[in-house]
């Protein structure tokens, strides 16, 4: 068991569980579940927050409401793999707003990537700024998504 994770006690581990499903609870409604004070829920909050077991709490929107209904999975392999070139890469994908995740992975392609686009013309337009004008990206795979079948980052906490 990893160290963070071996260091939360139940009561830790039932409150992120909590948190992954609805982040908006207040410390009255947590504590209800947990059996435990509003104020003690909020010392456990604060904690997770301060030692990163918490990194962001967000609101999940839905792409199709917001103008962006095409999810795209690029696979992106580079033409040399050498510290500057990643390190650049992953700076250029950080700043890209079409851009929703981003991994450096094993295997063939170099990186995995999560679009949100409105259309293929907005996707036309990213790689024609971040894959063909950039002579590290040697290719890459283009996945359309055809249908969002479970979209989610929680993380279980079964031992």
């Amino acid at each position: 068991m990893p160290e963070r994770l071996a260091a939360l006690d139940p009561f830790d581990l039932r409150l992120l569980e909590l948190l992954q499903e609805n982040c908006r609870r207040t410390a009255e409604q947590l504590s209800e579940h947990l059996g435990l004070s509003p104020t003690a829920v909020q010392k456990r909050l604060k904690r997770l927050r301060e030692t990163g077991v918490v990194e962001r709490e967000i609101a999940i929107l839905d792409p199709g409401a917001a103008g962006r209904g095409m999810t795209i999975i690029v696979e992106v392999s580079m033409e040399r793999e050498n510290l500057g070139v990643l390190e650049s890469f992953k700076r250029r994908m950080q700043e890209a707003p079409l851009v929703q995740q981003c991994y450096y992975t094993t295997g063939e392609a170099d990186f995995t990537l999560i679009l949100v686009v409105r259309d293929i013309a907005e996707y036309q337009t990213f790689t024609q700024e971040n894959f063909f004008g950039t002579p590290e990206v040697s290719k890459f795979k283009t996945s359309i998504v055809m249908d969002r079948v479970k979209v989610g980052l929680g993380v279980s906490l079964d031992a």
